[in-house]
């Protein structure tokens, strides 16, 4: 039986302030932090006395196997009372956590999971859009287009256009392919869209238009994480845009 315990703490979406008090408490103690690319400094901070390891993964970025992750991991937890693997958003969301906690139970070494704040939840909270609405909105759907090597494409776009909203992660950097999936799948190109760039951040960003428009405000986006979020509850913001390249909002 492994020495120590492993974390999987979800870092939030950015704002260091959106950590939960568990996560917040458990990096004051942590002996080692294997974190995500997009963690910031601030958050970083929280754990002082911790040795911490970058391990992230982004996009058209040179990026850490998950095999090399789940070993760091293994390792540390025999060495370290308190490990703590510092996801972005939430670990039990499009975060490989199930891996990491399958190669830890065969090592025989305890594991908890933290949740934290999804990156949905940040952008919609900074373009001020419910993704429900009453008459407008009674389902909701998270998806990705990004699979796996070796994996068999998803019914992604089939589930975001049968739904009232979708949020669409990692799916900024394919904009065109997105937007010709959506339409294959029968979203509407009228459909309503908002892209939110870097959520919950001082430099966090907000587009919105139509479907149609989604390459060209994707393209007008910076280098910061993006997510899409596609549906009848943008048509206000997308409406109050002069031109689908405006940037509607700036928080």
């Amino acid at each position: 039986m492994g020495a120590g315990i492993v974390y999987l703490v979800g870092a939030g979406p950015g704002a260091a302030d959106l950590l939960t008090l568990r996560a917040a408490r458990l990096l004051a103690r942590a002996d080692v932090v294997l974190h995500d690319a997009l963690i910031g400094d601030d958050v970083l901070a929280l754990a002082p006395r911790a040795e911490k390891i970058p391990v992230g993964k982004r996009c058209g970025a040179h990026s850490t196997s998950q095999r090399f992750i789940n070993k760091r991991l293994v390792d540390a937890a025999r060495r370290a009372k308190v490990v703590v693997r510092l996801k972005g958003g939430d670990p039990m969301l499009f975060g490989r956590a199930h891996e990491e906690i399958d190669v830890l139970a065969a090592a025989g070494i305890r594991c908890e999971v933290v949740p934290g704040v999804t990156a949905a939840l940040a952008a919609a909270a900074d373009a001020r859009l419910s993704l429900t609405r009453r008459g407008v909105s009674r389902s909701v759907v998270f998806v990705t287009p990004r699979v796996g090597d070796g994996e068999d494409p998803a019914a992604w776009a089939a589930a975001a256009a049968a739904a009232d909203t979708a949020v669409i992660y990692m799916g900024a950097g394919d904009a065109i392919a997105v937007t010709a999936a959506l339409a294959a799948a029968g979203s509407s190109l009228a459909t309503p869209v908002a892209l939110v760039e870097s959520a919950s951040r001082p430099d966090c960003a907000i587009h919105a238009g139509v479907l149609a428009g989604l390459p060209g405000l994707a393209a007008a986006r910076g280098n910061g994480p993006a997510l899409i979020i596609v549906g009848a509850v943008c048509g206000e913001l997308a409406a109050a845009c002069a031109s689908p390249l405006r940037e509607a909002a700036t928080a």
